[in-house]
């Protein structure tokens, strides 16, 4: 076992305009075959949304139902929050903006890449010169991690934290073991998540902040600030005294890290066309209103126009997103209304430069290297941060150097390097002009820095240490895929829930 697998952090860093196209015809029934068909309306096209159309026609089909799908999209592609954009604006560049990778133990997206025949590409490091991760705490680099993961960064990490990493993968490997029991019979599929997770023990990481639960198992305090926190704050924006231990656990599960060359959408996109899904983007959904016989009238509105056309009725509604976002009239109430749940506001930077990182700006002499990753943490004494959602004195969570870009735009074939940023605030040009190693008191030119895409994202919710979980139906015929995020908040996770949705739905067809 390579102790140094665990520092490949699983979030090493966090939709494409060409998106699937919403298809003209629905799958009809065998009017021959007196079947009754089964009219489903799943709202958002991101990873829970496409992945509850997929199984629902896998599913069915192994029943013999008859199934039509619609699935609406407020925006104008599918994805959600696994999106791409292009450098330089260029399409046929693409960089991941938001969910970047998924790992070995997610078995939902590993297999649907490999039926799909999508191409994959590992964490590549571009550079062989100097370190290629490295954990700064706004004052010093606690941490540095080389090329091929040498003996001797193994060799450092037991004689600095002890057992910890030895035993932090042990006690990864028990929590997760207990979360893929999720998949399989008897537990899947499970009616209540509150409950799946008792039974499997989940819940005693969940009650725990990621501080308790690493310290109950004996892992060291040291390496929980300054590994786990890490990987803590690239992946979530949290600090292990504010996050569950579970998603602290999830965080430290990097085995297989990859990611679908040209955007991990396209694990979504397929699993819409294999549904025969009537994909229909820019639709707002704005009221879902119950009839009398349990049906759903869903009305949604073009996301540009805000004119309402369409009108349709469904025996089943999957709302694949956050109640709280999602500004839909449902007439009446559902029984059940989710709780409010604060989400991480993260603003994520994209940029090319000619500029290497400046090692002064990370406390380092000038003949010294800046790592190509660089992930953050708190100094000790400083456990929550001093300032805006705690993100302490470092001042970011994340920079990382993802590729060398040559720009050829007009002609100027230069070298750049491009880079990705996460923070809980907007970039400013003294931030800028400190990690380039640039004068403070210029401004910064288009020579500089020639090309920048900014985000912000609602992009996961705070993990607070918890032991219930919201209900998946909000009404009869009327489900709910969001609840799954203060558990684990991931592609996969939201996938398994769709999944789950759909062999529920079909179960009870059948029954």
């Amino acid at each position: 076992m390579k102790v140094q697998r665990i520092l490949v952090l699983a979030g090493w860093l966090v939709n494409a305009p060409s998106a699937l196209a919403a298809r003209d015809q629905v799958v009809l029934a065998d009017p021959a075959s007196n079947k009754v068909t089964k009219n489903v309306a799943i709202i958002g096209a991101g990873s829970a949304g496409s992945s509850t159309a997929y199984f629902l026609r896998k599913f069915s089909q192994e029943r013999d139902i008859s199934l039509n799908i619609t699935v609406y999209e407020r925006d104008g592609h599918i994805g959600g929050r696994s999106t791409t954009v292009g450098v330089y604006d260029d399409e046929q560049n693409p960089v991941e903006l938001g969910a970047s990778i998924f790992v070995e133990v997610n078995h939902n997206l590993v297999d649907a890449a490999k039926e799909f025949n999508l191409s994959t590409s590992g964490i590549r490091e571009f550079s062989t010169e100097g370190p290629v991760l490295g954990i700064w705490n706004g004052k010093n680099f606690v941490y540095m991690q080389y090329s091929g993961g040498s003996w001797w960064d193994t060799a450092k990490l037991f004689w600095k934290y002890g057992l910890a990493p030895l035993k932090t993968v042990r006690l990864m490997k028990a929590t997760v073991g207990k979360f893929l029991k999720m998949y399989e019979e008897p537990y899947f599929p499970w009616k209540s998540l509150s409950q799946v997770a008792y039974v499997l023990g989940l819940t005693a990481a969940t009650a725990s902040t990621g501080e308790q639960f690493l310290d109950q198992n004996g892992i060291g305090k040291l390496f929980a600030q300054d590994i786990i926190q890490a990987s803590t704050r690239v992946n979530y924006a949290q600090n292990l005294p504010l996050i569950h231990g579970l998603e602290a656990m999830v965080c430290m599960a990097t085995d297989g890290a990859q990611a679908i060359e040209g955007g991990n959408w396209q694990i979504f996109s397929n699993m819409l066309a294999a549904s025969h899904a009537t994909v229909l983007l820019n639709r707002t959904v704005s009221k879902v209103e119950r009839q009398e016989d349990a049906s759903y009238i869903v009305s949604a509105t073009n996301s540009e126009s805000s004119v309402t056309f369409d009108q349709q009725p469904f025996d089943e509604v999957v709302l694949a997103g956050p109640y709280q976002y999602s500004r839909i009239d449902f007439d009446p109430q559902p029984r059940h209304l989710p709780d409010p749940i604060p989400y991480v506001q993260l603003h994520v930077t994209l940029f090319t430069s000619k500029h290497k990182l400046s090692p002064r700006a990370f406390n380092l002499s000038s003949d010294e290297v800046v790592p190509q990753v660089i992930l953050t943490t708190l100094p000790t004494g400083e456990h929550h941060g001093s300032n805006r959602e705690g993100v302490g004195s470092p001042g970011f969570f994340s920079i990382s150097l993802l590729r060398p870009s040559m720009d050829t735009r007009e002609g100027r074939d230069e070298l750049e390097y491009l880079y990705k940023i996460f923070s809980p605030a907007p970039l400013n040009e003294t931030f800028m002009a400190n990690i380039l190693g640039l004068p403070a008191n210029r401004a910064i030119s288009k020579a500089d820095v020639s090309w920048m895409y900014r985000k912000v994202w609602n992009s996961y919710p705070y993990e607070y240490p918890r032991v219930t979980f919201e209900e998946l139906q909000l009404d009869d015929g009327l489900w709910y895929t969001a609840g799954i995020e203060s558990f684990i908040s991931t592609m996969e996770t939201s996938s398994l829930m769709g999944k789950n949705i759909a062999r529920l739905m079909v179960d009870a067809w059948e029954g």
